[in-house]
């Protein structure tokens, strides 16, 4: 297979060096025989469409490659950064919940309970009547349990995943 991680990370740090303009290729082409251009071009344009390079390659309707000046994009060098650069921090997704989900979450959980039908209303009318801050903690206490029993969470989790990949 033409397509190599660490030769990869080779390109891309290489091209790195002289970002944010684009690298001259011309000496490392030079020495190059085909099957080195060729294994050049299938990771580079790997790099591409992956949208961590710019390959300036392009191919004739004969078949023949040429190449321009390859550059790194921003979202190359954020790969090659430890921290995962500015993509790490804009790529955070914040969840909020309204009180009034989450009062509707754990209502559920008590509706589906095998608890008592007497019991259960106590619980739904308690739950109904609780502050927004007591729900916050309460939540957090939930999480904390699932985490606590984490084989079952953990289960939960790889259910959920296998059942939303299908």
């Amino acid at each position: 297979m033409k397509l190599d991680r660490t030769y990869q990370r080779e390109l891309l740090e290489m091209l790195a060096q002289s970002y944010p303009r684009p690298y001259d290729i011309r000496q490392l082409f030079r020495d190059m025989d085909d099957g080195a251009t060729e294994r050049y071009a299938a990771n580079v344009m790997y790099l591409e469409e992956h949208g961590l390079a710019d390959s300036a390659i392009q191919y004739g309707l004969d078949g023949h490659m040429s190449s321009g000046l390859p550059r790194i994009t921003a979202k190359g060098m954020d790969f090659l950064a430890d921290d995962g650069g500015l993509s790490a921090i804009l790529g955070v997704v914040t969840v909020k919940l309204h009180e009034d989900t989450l009062k509707e979450l754990i209502g559920n959980r008590i509706a589906e309970s095998d608890l008592p039908a007497s019991e259960k209303n106590r619980l739904l009318d308690q739950l109904k009547s609780l502050p927004g801050e007591t729900i916050k903690h309460l939540t957090f206490k939930r999480v904390d349990a699932g985490l606590a029993n984490w084989p079952t969470a953990l289960q939960a989790i790889e259910q959920f995943v296998h059942r939303v990949g299908s």
